[in-house]
C-alpha cells in the first residue's frame, strides 16, 4: 500500500491510496488495501472505469470535522494496472457483432468482443467463454475484450468446472509440448544412482493415503532398534530428480504453483506421468526419496536424525479406513484391497509397525499441543457426487487417527528440515504463520464473556493459544461452539511462504518448512532443491529471487483454494437446487450491511437472509455491537444464534442461496441479550487457514 499526505477539497478531506479493486454486480465496489483491516468503499458512479482485480489508486474521503469513520467511502483517480484475469459469461452473436454476457458476481458489465476474435477462437453463440478485458474507452458502453478460452456448452459438468479455473486463471490442461517433456524423462532407475543414495529397500516401508488417490509422494519406513528405540523414517517423492530447473516442466510446474482440487476432479501441478507414475511410491517398485529419518524412544523424543537422498520399495499399500482399522483392532467384515489379511507374511510386522508408529505419533500430538499449538475441530463437509459430477450427498468429512498418524509425521519431517537449515543461516523457504490480531481476540472475547466463558488477556502468544484450547474445551457440544471456533479461526492470520522465518504459531513450531508435498505443492520442490546444495555444502542461494518465489506462490495457494470453494459451492447450491420451499434449522455464520448468513444442520451449507425481506419489522445491522437489531421489536439476532428457516431459491449461475427467515415467537429482544462488541471487516468473513 502506498499513502500520500492528507490534502483538502473543499468540506471534505481525503487520503490517497493504492489497492486491488473487489468488485460488485451492482456496480459499487471496495478497495482492499494491503495492511489495513477495512476496505474503502467506492459507489458505482465514482468507480471510474475500475474492473474486478485492477490495482487502483483511490482518494479516501473524511469529512472535515467528523471523527474516523470505519466505514471509509472514495473514489478512484487512476487505473494503475488492469487486471489479466478473465470473466467468465456467455457469448451471444447477432450478425457481425458479438458479446460476453455476464453472470458473474463481480462484474456489472457485459463484455464486447470483436467478431474477428470470435471467429478465429471457435466458438458459437450460445457457448460459455472466458474473455479478458484489453480496452475501455471513456466513450463506450462497455469495455472490449478478447476470448481466451471456449470452455463448452452451459450447464455441462466439465463446463462448469473449467469456467471456475479459467475464472482463477488456474489452467486445467497441459500443453502438448510440456506433455512431451515429461515422457521424455526417464526413470533412471540404476545401480549407479542407487549407490549415491541411503538404501532402505529392505527396511519395511508402507503408504497410507485416500482410497482413490494415485499420487503416493510420502511413505513410512518402520525397524525396531535397541529396546524402547524405534527408527522411523518420512520418504518423500524425489521430484527434483526428475523436474529439472528452468526445464519445460519446471516452468509449468512453477506457473501452476499448486494442484489444484475441486469437488470431482484433481487438477494436477505435474503431468500424470510424472505425479502418478515416475513419482507415486507404489508398492513393490523401486522409487528414489528424499527422507528424514529420525530414532525415536516410546515417549516420542527423537534421539537421533539423518536428512538425506534414498531409495525404496513400499511394502504395501493402505487407505486410512484400513489403517484405522488396525488402530482400533477390528477386523472387517469384507476385506478389501488396502486391508492387510492374516495370511500375509508381512502382517504381523506390519501391524506392529503400524501400532508403534502411531503410539509414537500421539506422542507427537500431546507434545504440541502441550507447547502452544491451536486445536481447531471445526467440521469440514464434503460434497459426494455421482459419476457426471452431479452432487447426490454432503457428509462431514471426519479425521481419524490413521489421519493424525501420517499428519504427525509429517510436521516432524517439515519441522526437522527447517531447523536444520535454519542453523546454517543460509536463505531457505519457510511456511510462517503469524500470531492473531489482537484487535480480533478482543472481540472475540467480548463475545464468549456473554456465554460465561473466559479468553485470557495477555500478550503472550503461548498464552493465548493454551486459553483458547480451553475455550474450545469447555464449549464442545454447547449450541455456541461452532459460533465460538467460527470467530476464533477469523482471528487467525494466513499462513505463507517467505525467506524470513518467524514461526509457525498455529502449530507451536518456531521453524516450519513445506518439505512432504513436492509433487502437489512448488515449494516444497523449492525446499528439496536447496536442501539438497545446502547439505552437500553449497553456498547460500539469492533471498531477494526466493522471496519473489514466495509471494508467488502464496498468491498461486489462495487461487487455488479461492477455486476449490468455488467449486464447492456450485455443487452445493445445485444440490439444493430441488430443495426450494423446504424448512431446515440452522445457525447464523455471519452478519453484514445487508443481511445474515446462515449455515443450515447438519450439512453447513450456507445462505443468505436478506434483511429487507424479514418479515414483522425493519431490521439493521449494529456493527459496533455485531448484531442485527428490529427497529420496533427490539428482536436480536446475532452470531451463533440458532433459526429456523427455509429455503427460497438456489441460483446455480451466480452460486447463491437464498433463504426465508421463519420467525419464531420466542426469539429474544433486545432488552434479553447481552451486547456483543465486535469489530470486523465489511467484506470478509474467514476461513479455515491451511498449514
Amino acid at each position: 500500500m502506498s499513502k500520500r499526505k492528507t490534502e483538502k477539497s473543499g468540506k471534505s478531506r481525503f487520503q490517497e491510496a493504492t489497492g486491488k479493486v473487489q468488485m460488485t454486480r451492482e456496480g459499487y465496489g471496495f478497495v482492499i488495501i494491503d495492511g489495513e483491516d477495512e476496505d474503502v468503499f467506492v459507489k458505482a458512479s465514482k468507480m471510474r472505469g475500475a474492473l474486478n482485480g485492477d490495482i487502483v489508486r483511490v482518494a479516501i474521503h473524511r469529512q472535515k470535522g467528523k471523527k474516523p469513520s470505519r466505514h471509509r467511502e472514495g473514489e478512484i483517480v487512476e487505473i494503475v494496472e488492469r487486471s489479466r484475469k478473465p470473466f467468465v459469461g456467455i457469448l451471444q452473436v447477432v450478425g457481425e457483432k458479438a458479446w460476453v454476457l455476464m453472470e458473474s458476481r463481480v462484474m456489472p458489465y457485459d463484455i464486447s468482443v470483436p467478431y474477428e476474435n470470435v471467429q478465429r477462437s471457435g466458438a458459437s453463440s450460445g457457448m460459455k467463454v472466458a474473455v479478458r478485458v484489453v480496452k475501455w474507452d471513456r466513450k463506450d458502453s462497455e469495455p472490449v475484450g478478447e476470448i481466451v478460452d471456449v470452455l463448452g456448452d452451459p450447464g455441462e459438468n466439465d463446463t462448469e468446472m473449467h469456467a471456475i479455473l479459467a475464472e482463477y486463471e488456474l489452467p486445467y490442461r497441459f500443453a502438448k509440448q510440456v506433455e512431451d517433456a515429461a515422457n521424455a524423462i526417464g526413470d533412471d532407475l540404476n545401480a549407479k544412482e542407487f549407490s549415491k543414495r541411503r538404501d532402505f529397500r529392505d527396511t519395511l516401508t508402507f503408504t497410507i493415503d485416500p482410497t482413490d488417490a494415485k499420487d503416493f509422494d510420502d511413505a513410512l519406513s518402520v525397524r525396531k532398534k535397541d529396546e524402547g528405540l524405534w527408527e522411523i523414517g518420512v520418504h518423500i517423492a524425489d521430484v527434483t530428480h526428475y523436474v529439472r530447473p528452468d526445464s519445460i516442466v519446471d516452468k509449468e510446474a512453477l506457473n501452476r504453483g499448486t494442484s489444484v482440487y475441486l469437488v470431482d476432479r484433481t487438477v494436477p501441478m505435474l503431468p500424470e506421468i510424472l505425479s502418478n507414475r515416475l513419482c507415486s511410491l507404489r508398492p513393490g517398485e523401486d522409487k528414489l526419496c528424499f527422507s528424514a529419518v529420525f530414532v525415536m524412544n516410546e515417549k516420542g523424543a527423537v534421539t537421533d536424525h539423518w536428512i538425506g537422498r534414498t531409495v525404496i520399495r513400499s511394502d504395501f499399500r493402505f487407505d486410512y479406513d484400513a489403517a484405522q482399522r488396525i488402530i482400533e483392532g477390528v477386523v472387517p467384515e469384507k476385506y478389501t484391497e488396502f486391508d492387510l489379511r492374516p495370511e500375509n507374511p508381512l502382517y504381523p510386522a506390519l501391524k506392529e509397525a503400524i501400532l508403534a508408529s502411531f503410539s509414537i505419533a500421539m506422542k507427537l500430538r500431546d507434545a504440541r499441543f502441550k507447547a502452544g499449538a491451536i486445536s481447531f475441530d471445526r467440521p469440514e463437509m464434503k460434497v459426494i457426487v455421482d459419476e457426471k459430477g452431479h452432487p447426490i450427498d454432503v457428509r462431514q468429512k471426519v479425521s481419524k487417527e490413521a489421519n493424525w498418524l501420517i499428519e504427525e509425521f509429517m510436521l516432524l519431517a517439515n519441522r526437522a528440515v527447517a531447523t536444520v537449515v535454519s542453523k546454517m543461516n543460509k536463505t531457505f523457504v519457510y511456511r510462517v504463520h503469524e500470531e492473531p490480531n489482537a484487535e480480533k481476540l478482543d472481540s472475540l472475547r467480548n463475545f464468549v464473556g456473554n456465554f460465561g466463558y473466559r479468553l485470557g488477556s495477555t500478550d503472550n502468544g503461548k498464552e493465548i493459544a493454551a486459553s483458547l484450547n480451553k475455550l474450545f474445551q469447555a464449549s464442545a457440544g454447547k449450541p455456541e461452539a461452532d459460533a465460538i471456533e467460527l470467530l476464533a479461526l477469523r482471528c487467525m492470520a494466513r499462513a505463507h511462504y517467505t525467506t524470513d522465518n518467524c514461526g509457525h504459531y498455529g502449530l507451536a513450531f518456531k521453524y516450519y518448512t513445506h518439505f512432504t508435498s513436492p509433487i502437489r505443492r512448488y515449494p516444497d520442490m523449492m525446499v528439496h532443491r536447496l536442501l539438497a546444495k545446502y547439505l552437500e555444502g553449497g553456498r547460500s542461494q539469492n533471498k531477494k529471487y526466493y522471496e519473489k518465489l514466495c509471494e508467488y506462490c502464496s498468491q498461486r495457494e489462495q487461487l487455488a483454494t479461492d477455486a476449490e470453494r468455488t467449486s464447492i459451492k456450485y455443487k452445493l447450491v445445485e444440490f439444493m437446487q430441488d430443495k426450494v420451499g423446504y424448512e431446515y434449522d440452522g445457525m447464523i455464520s455471519g452478519l453484514t450491511d445487508w443481511g445474515m448468513y446462515v449455515e443450515i444442520e447438519p450439512t453447513k451449507i450456507e445462505g443468505m437472509v436478506a434483511l429487507r425481506d424479514i418479515a414483522g419489522d425493519y431490521y439493521e445491522f449494529d456493527e459496533d455491537n455485531y448484531r442485527i437489531v428490529g427497529k420496533s421489536t427490539r428482536k436480536v439476532f446475532t452470531l451463533g444464534d440458532k433459526v429456523r428457516i427455509k429455503v427460497s431459491r438456489a441460483n446455480l449461475e451466480q452460486r447463491f442461496i437464498d433463504f426465508e427467515l421463519i420467525m419464531l415467537e420466542e426469539h429474544n429482544t433486545e432488552s434479553s441479550r447481552p451486547v456483543v462488541k465486535r469489530k470486523t471487516s465489511s467484506r470478509s468473513r474467514g476461513s479455515k487457514k491451511k498449514r
